[in-house]
């Protein structure tokens, strides 16, 4: 251990939202609490940030947030992955990408996996915000769906939904929550009370989401036989979607203005992030050392130590090598860096901290996302509200999850904002298609306009020509359900970062069920723009484009990356197959807890922030208890 140490009650690695979450819980009860963040400390506004927006070329999420775009992982001492670095040419060039995504394994193909991440203080700024609950199958997919299926890739989560249900409302207090509950009483999703009510009434629907709604509200069985239902689909139902995003002024902090802007940024903090409570947490005496890279974790008769970590000033590029002693460690730092710390730790154990099932970093898992987008008939004026205010949850569940993945259909609000000319998206794509007489967009042509195909404008015709077309765009997106797969993992690289620390190496791919879920979610995008009138625009991107079976035709389809990184040291009851139990606590070293997103057995369809922030709650109430002994 470092000559440079300091003592507290309980260590956290990371500030997002399990970490800032279980700190501001411990703190409540007077436990002295120190966090180490990799990342820039909280910062006393927004307006850095801001500027750094407004200034980027590319409106990426990653945009506002430091390092730069454009540096070098191997010079960085605090590395993330970018969406700049997923084309087909870079994605796999660690020059350029800090994720090193190669594989060594000739019989193994390594697709892109497309998700990143921040790391800075409450590293989740740049996420949409949506916080629906998992549904009850989704912590029995075994038990509901595997029957008769010894080769079934599920595991049953060893905690019900109905005892972490008291924790969902918890979290939805915590963060601030906006929804109807009478709406969400679908898929077996049920509350407390008869009464119970969220924080915040729903974000109002938009003007698409009730064109999507009217569309979808009456279908035929013969329309949507190939949805494999147990029963006849003759309806869909457009729902609000759950979001830590104000409504009404929640905590002294104000409601949507609707900028729109939620990925990557909200200007006034309507949405929520973990800075929030995390300066509700050093108000209370945490102590947050930033600039701080966990290194390795040590150990002690089976109980961890000590966590040794590097604090470096990034103007001088000096580095000092520190540590940390506690009882009570917990490591939150999503579910790639976390293992990536792990398997550092081998100093003392050779297989890394926690790895004695051999499943640190395995399973792997994302919502693979099917992006979709088109030109409706008449506008709907995009652009009014958040990115997302509905979406269509009914498929998330059912019978065919025997055979199939499912799918969460979200509706956005923002035209073709994330979809359309690479890294900038509309309307910039759009207007200087009509500025310069290009056709990036595939708007430019005669079939869309009473104009040649190709034209150039300004004044008048220019902007009547975009206003015609803008506020007809529309996106929908897929969010497929994945399977976990063990060799799905996060390991280390060879190649380092600035800091001589190794970067994560990703293996990655999606299953035969994963893919018949995409495929049944190209089908349902059909029948959804049929119903709606749509030109469909959407396009094969380069990257990883894949063939999927659909109806015996082998469709190219694309998906993306949705953020959400699930899945790579889960919890089960059987320290042979899982890292930690349903207390998120190391099944190898009692005073190590392991909370996020990466502790999922499964992934459903639903974004995982609130069940992470749910289960982060009933973490650090088991800390409270426990703490006493280890005196």
């Amino acid at each position: 251990m470092a000559d440079t140490c300091i003592t507290c009650d309980v260590a956290i690695v990371g500030s997002g939202f399990a970490g800032s979450l279980i700190a501001n819980q411990l703190s409540k009860k007077g436990i002295k609490v120190v966090i180490l963040e990799a990342g820039p400390g909280i910062q006393p506004n927004i307006n850095d940030a801001m500027a750094r927006f407004y200034a980027a070329s590319a409106k990426v999420p990653e945009s506002p947030y430091p390092p730069d775009l454009a540096d070098d992982p191997a010079t960085v001492r605090v590395g993330r992955p970018t969406a700049l670095t997923l084309s087909q040419s870079t994605w796999q060039n660690t020059s350029v990408a800090y994720l090193d995504q190669n594989t060594d394994d000739p019989n193994r193909k390594t697709r892109p996996f497309k998700s990143t991440y921040e790391r800075l203080a409450g590293g989740t700024s740049h996420w949409m915000g949506l916080t629906p609950r998992l549904v009850p199958n989704d912590f029995q997919m075994k038990k509901a769906y595997g029957a008769g299926q010894p080769d079934f890739p599920f595991l049953d989560w060893p905690i019900s939904y109905d005892t972490v249900s008291p924790w969902y409302e918890k979290a939805e207090a915590e963060l601030g929550v906006s929804a109807d509950a009478d709406e969400q009483r679908f898929a077996g999703i049920t509350f407390s009370t008869p009464n119970y009510a969220y924080p915040m009434p729903r974000i109002p629907p938009s003007l698409f989401d009730q064109r999507v709604g009217k569309a979808v509200a009456q279908l035929t069985e013969a329309e949507t036989q190939f949805l494999g239902t147990a029963a006849p689909v003759t309806g869909l139902r457009v729902r609000s979607l759950p979001a830590a995003r104000n409504s009404q002024p929640y905590r002294n902090r104000r409601a949507c203005a609707g900028n729109t802007s939620c990925i990557p940024i909200c200007p006034i903090q309507a949405k929520y992030d973990a800075t929030i409570t995390l300066n509700e947490a050093t108000n209370n005496g945490v102590q947050l050392i930033d600039h701080a890279v966990a290194s390795e974790l040590l150990v002690e008769n089976g109980s961890i130590s000590g966590i040794n970590y590097i604090k470096y000033d990034e103007k001088s590029g000096s580095r000092v090598d520190c540590a940390i002693k506690a009882k009570v460690y917990v490591v939150a730092a999503n579910g790639i860096e976390t293992p990536r710390l792990l398997l550092m730790s081998r100093n003392q154990i050779a297989t890394g901290i926690a790895n004695s099932s051999d499943m640190v970093g395995r399973n792997l898992m994302d919502h693979p996302q099917y992006l979709t987008w088109g030109l409706l008939p008449d506008p709907v004026f995009p652009y009014r509200g958040p990115l997302v205010t509905s979406a269509i949850g009914d498929l998330c569940d059912g019978a065919f999850r025997s055979q199939r993945a499912a799918f969460r259909i979200s509706l956005g609000n923002e035209a073709w904002s994330a979809t359309v000319g690479g890294t900038g998206g509309d309307p910039q794509t759009t207007t200087l298609d009509f500025i310069n007489g290009l056709n990036a967009s595939g708007l430019n042509k005669k079939d869309f306009t009473q104009l040649a195909d190709n034209s150039a404008l300004f004044g008048v015709d220019l902007t009547k020509t975009l206003g015609g077309l803008i506020s007809r765009q529309f996106r929908i997106a897929f969010s497929v359900e994945q399977s976990p797969d063990p060799d799905n993992r996060v390991t280390l690289s060879s190649v380092k970062d600035a800091l001589n620390l190794p970067r994560p190496r990703i293996a990655y791919d999606i299953s035969d069920y994963t893919k018949r879920g995409i495929a049944t979610a190209f089908r349902m995008k059909e029948l959804i723009f049929s119903k709606l009138g749509a030109i469909d625009f959407t396009k094969v991107a380069e990257t990883d484009p894949g063939k999927f079976n659909v109806d015996g035709i082998e469709v190219p389809l694309t998906y993306g990356g949705a953020g959400h990184i699930m899945g790579t040291y889960r919890m089960g009851d059987d320290p042979k197959t899982s890292v930690v139990n349903s207390w998120l606590q190391s099944h190898d070293h009692p005073n190590l807890y392991l909370v996020g997103s990466g502790t999922f057995p499964s992934v459903g369809t639903a974004n995982p922030t609130l069940t992470l922030s749910a289960l982060a709650l009933r973490t650090a109430d088991k800390i409270v208890d426990v703490l006493p002994s280890y005196q």
